[in-house]
């Protein structure tokens, strides 16, 4: 299997520049092969330029701007027009699909934040000086950078990314590992219901409270966004120290509260992991689930609208986002594989609406937003404790109809 690691690297000033400086230029390379996409395309004779072509033309620009592009790894520029051209296949196949297709975008300084090494030993080295106790690895261009190496590298390194998140820069490694041991089995089973109230509820009668972080951060947010709104909006070259902390001080809260909730999503995902074999969950449309409504045109008054409930619409949108169920889920896929879990995903539809004991369904079985009370057979609980039961058990029939 493939594992992904992540440690904070700690280069000085003159490495931090030059990683600045290799960010920059791929960034440039990037810009410079979408616009020679563009203008092909404009031209009269609709030519289509692909990768193959562009990375012919890599060795005549290092020689050309030797002292930009010369000096990086021709395997990571490589890298960076592959993630163009993935950019126009995932357009292309859009359209195709009838869905909205969204058009690569020249990237700023500020939103190319990645350079990608395709295989460790080309342009970059991990664990460069193995005698050292610390542990370095060494960038083409950049030399040996010092990493805080907080846990081992387990299997044999296969590619490095250098990504820089604010003032900090980190190396992601993906490295293949055989499959590791199984967790001994705990004989139980579990399913749950995600929501908003609390972040999730089991079938046993347990809930995990949200932490709301974004919600906790929202003041601090609100009041360093009003400390911005008061500069002029300039370019970024253009900007004082003044208007630039005020920037690095609300990109900072915005990691704060991601970390937050991947610190949350670990911890509970894991206890879920350690304590059953199999869990099922919701197989949530959460991009469906966040999308603004529909307008209403006044039939009446042309140019006015009728309400459309989008003011509380935003407000379950932003409480959803804060509760982070897409993060959840993917970590806990990852963490059941790696333990030998079994995760099952069903049809949300009438989970909460359904009794478990009479299998009677209706909408007016939930009077409010936490009780359940089947007008068939009178049976009461609350509703998320109902929705995870049913969630298991849809899961077991979706299980025993496709084994393994």
């Amino acid at each position: 299997m493939i594992r992904a690691y992540k440690f904070l690297m700690r280069p000085t000033v003159g490495q931090a520049a030059a990683l600045a400086a290799m960010l920059a230029d791929h960034c440039s390379l990037y810009n410079g092969a979408l616009q020679e996409r563009r203008d092909a395309y404009r031209h009269a004779s609709k030519t289509s330029i692909k990768y193959g072509q562009q990375s012919a033309q890599l060795k005549d620009i290092r020689g050309f701007d030797p002292e930009r592009q010369g000096r990086w790894s021709f395997s990571s520029q490589q890298a960076t027009l592959r993630r163009l051209d993935k950019a126009f296949t995932a357009f292309f196949r859009r359209i195709k699909s009838g869905e909205t297709p969204g058009y690569p975008r020249f990237r700023g300084v500020n939103w190319f934040d990645t350079v990608d090494f395709p295989k460790d030993g080309d342009g970059c080295r991990w664990d460069s000086t193995p005698r050292d106790p610390v542990t370095r690895v060494r960038f083409q261009g950049v030399g040996h950078v010092k990493v805080n190496q907080h846990r081992p590298v387990v299997g044999r390194v296969k590619t490095v990314s250098v990504k820089r998140e604010g003032k900090r820069w980190y190396i992601i490694l993906t490295a293949g590992q055989p499959q590791p041991e199984p967790l001994p089995p705990t004989g139980s089973m579990v399913g749950i219901d995600m929501g908003i109230a609390n972040f999730l509820a089991d079938s046993g009668g347990e809930f995990v409270p949200s932490p709301r972080h974004g919600r906790e951060a929202a003041a601090k947010l609100e009041a360093a966004q009003q400390a911005l709104s008061r500069f002029p909006r300039v370019r970024r070259d253009k900007r004082t120290a003044s208007h630039q902390r005020a920037v690095d001080k609300i990109a900072g809260l915005h990691r704060k509260v991601r970390r937050q909730r991947l610190d949350h999503a670990h911890k509970t995902a894991l206890d879920l992991v350690r304590e059953y074999d199999v869990i099922a969950h919701e197989d949530l449309k959460i991009r469906n689930m966040v999308r603004a409504p529909k307008s209403k045109p006044d039939p009446e008054q042309p140019g006015s609208f009728l309400a459309n409930g989008a003011a509380a619409k935003a407000g379950l949108n932003r409480s959803i986002a804060d509760a982070g169920w897409g993060v959840f889920l993917t970590i806990l896929h990852a963490k059941a594989e790696s333990a030998g879990r079994e995760v099952i995903a069903v049809d949300p539809r009438n989970t909460s609406r359904t009794c478990p004991e009479c299998g009677h369904v209706s909408a007016e079985n939930r009077p409010t937003q936490e009780k359940f009370h089947c007008v068939s057979r009178g049976h009461s609980a609350h509703a998320d404790t109902v929705g995870a039961l049913n969630v298991l058990r849809a899961g077991l029939v979706r299980r025993d109809a496709n084994p393994a």
